[in-house]
C-alpha cells in the first residue's frame, strides 16, 4: 500500500465525471429519501409524480457527478476501512432540473493532520455543471475523516469552525419516517456499499443491522426544512451544511429540530426511537 502523502492528495487530479439522469432517476432519489410516504400529501407529489411537471429534490445535488469511492484506490495510502464521512455542504446556484446531463469536477482543498493515532481530515469540493448550457448548478463540499492516517506530517490546522445552534428551544420540529426498505432503495441513487444491505457486512462493522446512508439521512433533514420553511418550493432552498454524528437504522423516525433567524435555518436531527443525535450543526439558507 502506498504511503499517505498530504501533498499528493491535494495535488490529485480527478477526471471530469459526465452523468445523465432522467426524471425516473429524480423520482427514485425522492422516494429513497422518503418523499411520497404519504401518497395523499399534495406537497410531496410534485417530487414523485411527473404530471404536470416534476420537481427535483434540492438535496439530490449530493449524488450528482461523484468520482466514486476514490479513497479505496491503493495509490492514495488512505486506510479506507477507517474512513468516515464527517461533514457535507451544498450550495445551489439554481434549482436542479428534473433531468439533465451534468459534469462533475472534484478537487481536494486541504488535508489537516490531527496527529498520530488521531487521524487526518480531507476537505474536498465538487462542482456540478449543466453540460448543455455550461451553467453552474451546485457546489458541493465534504470532509472525510481518515482515522487511520494521522501523523502524516501535513497541515495541523486550525479546523474551520462549525455552525453553532441557537441556545433556545427550537422554533419548529418536524418528524419524518424512514421506511425499512429505505437503504435498499436509496442505494439505487449511486451508493452500492454492502454496509447498507448485507447483515454480515454490517455486523463486521459493529452494527446490529445494515445502516442508512448518511446522505440519505441528510435528504430526510432537507425534506424537513423544505416542508417547514419552503412550503415544498424547491426554488427557495439555497444551501445546506451539516455534520454527521451517528448512523440511522432504516425504519427509524427522524425528528428534525429547527431554529429560524432571518433566512438561516439552524437544525439538528435525532433518531427519535433512540433519542440519538444523528445530524448536528446544521445550517440551511432559504429564500424568505
Amino acid at each position: 500500500m502506498a504511503v499517505f502523502d498530504p501533498r499528493k492528495i491535494i495535488g490529485r487530479e480527478f477526471p471530469p465525471v459526465e452523468q445523465t439522469y432522467t426524471e425516473r432517476d429524480s423520482i427514485i432519489y425522492a422516494l429513497g429519501v422518503g418523499f411520497g410516504y404519504d401518497p395523499l400529501d399534495e406537497g410531496m407529489l410534485p417530487f414523485v409524480f411527473e404530471e404536470p411537471e416534476l420537481s427535483a429534490v434540492p438535496t439530490m445535488a449530493v449524488v450528482l457527478g461523484s468520482p466514486g469511492f476514490w479513497a479505496r484506490e491503493p495509490d492514495t495510502g488512505i486506510v479506507w476501512q477507517k474512513a468516515l464521512h464527517g461533514e457535507q455542504g451544498m450550495v445551489l446556484h439554481r434549482p436542479l432540473p428534473a433531468a439533465a446531463t451534468i459534469i462533475g469536477q472534484t478537487r481536494i482543498l486541504r488535508v489537516i493532520d490531527k496527529g498520530e493515532g488521531k487521524g487526518a481530515l480531507i476537505y474536498q469540493e465538487r462542482t456540478v455543471t449543466d453540460k448543455a448550457t455550461g451553467e453552474l448548478l451546485a457546489t458541493l463540499t465534504s470532509t472525510s475523516f481518515a482515522r487511520g492516517n494521522g501523523g502524516c506530517g501535513g497541515d495541523t490546522g486550525p479546523q474551520p469552525d462549525v455552525h453553532a445552534l441557537p441556545d433556545r428551544a427550537p422554533d419548529a420540529v418536524c418528524e419524518l419516517p424512514t421506511q425499512q426498505t429505505a437503504a435498499l432503495l436509496y442505494r439505487l441513487s449511486g451508493d452500492p456499499n454492502p454496509l447498507h444491505a448485507r447483515m454480515k457486512v454490517a455486523a463486521q462493522a459493529g452494527f446490529k443491522a445494515p445502516i442508512l446512508h448518511g446522505l440519505c439521512t441528510l435528504g430526510v433533514a432537507g425534506h424537513a426544512v423544505l416542508k417547514t420553511y419552503c412550503d415544498y418550493d424547491a426554488s427557495k432552498f439555497k444551501s445546506l451544511n451539516l455534520r454527521f454524528s451517528s448512523p440511522v437504522y432504516p425504519g427509524e423516525t427522524i425528528r428534525t429540530e429547527m431554529w429560524k433567524d432571518g433566512n438561516v435555518i439552524s437544525f439538528r436531527s435525532i433518531a427519535a426511537e433512540r433519542d440519538v443525535v444523528v445530524l448536528n450543526n446544521g445550517r440551511v439558507e432559504v429564500e424568505v
